[in-house]
């Protein structure tokens, strides 16, 4: 059998190409890694994401793969040792859910809700982005993972929050979840974070401040709320 060609294009920083590192490393799949620039994207990456012009990027075969939702939906297709999505359907279906429920309310609410406001609007984003969190909390009911005892495909989606949520909560200088509230994701956390293949592949936190307080500082100097 002819060797494999899988390529991963993917910035330093972004927990999107991170869901994809996590993917393929948990199956065991040996792969390269194309590291971009954003500010100065390569014709490559033009040429196989044309319509979004972002990472990350599987290339697999010569063929992409753009959105890393969808990525991770091929991964598990392509590469059937630890499988991410359960077997049947309607906990298929409800992974699904959670994992895009992840990008379009939890991610949507903590970054463009609070990290990149101040004053009043932060203030008035806060509760909710405690509501949305909670129905994580009340997801993890009796289970180690969202994917139940081990990683899982919604695990990977919402990975992010493991690590980058810290990272926020030092840049805006506010404690968003604790203990008595969300004892269950807390846990969850951890857990997660220390996984060895998760806690391996983390970004440097320093960097991570500095760019997250950088890109703070641009949007609300531009005004964008």
């Amino acid at each position: 059998m002819a060797e494999e060609e899988v390529k991963v294009f993917r910035s330093w920083s972004s927990a999107f190409g991170l869901r994809v590192i996590w993917a393929l490393k948990l199956k065991g799949v040996e792969f390269d890694t194309v590291y971009e620039d954003l500010s100065n994207k390569s014709p490559l990456l033009l040429q196989y994401n044309p319509v979004h012009k972002k990472v990350p990027v599987l290339l697999h075969n010569g063929k992409p793969i753009c959105e890393s939702l969808v990525i991770l939906e091929y991964v598990d297709e392509t590469w059937k040792q630890f499988p991410l999505l359960p077997q049947d359907p309607h906990e298929r279906a409800k992974a699904r859910f959670w994992a895009k429920f992840g990008d379009d309310k939890v991610l949507q609410s903590i970054v463009f809700g609070i990290l990149f406001k101040e004053g009043k609007e932060q203030e008035e984003e806060i509760p909710r982005a405690m509501e949305i969190l909670q129905h994580l909390e009340e997801e993890l009911k009796g289970k180690k993972f969202f994917g139940g005892e081990k990683i899982g495909l919604v695990d990977l989606a919402l990975g992010w929050l493991a690590y980058y949520l810290g990272i926020i909560e030092e840049v805006i200088g506010l404690k968003l979840i604790g203990q008595e509230k969300f004892p269950l994701l807390l846990q969850w956390i951890q857990e997660f974070s220390t996984a060895p293949i998760i806690q391996e592949n983390w970004p440097p936190r320093d960097k991570l401040i500095a760019k997250f307080a950088a890109s703070r500082e641009a949007v609300l100097a531009r005004g964008l709320k």
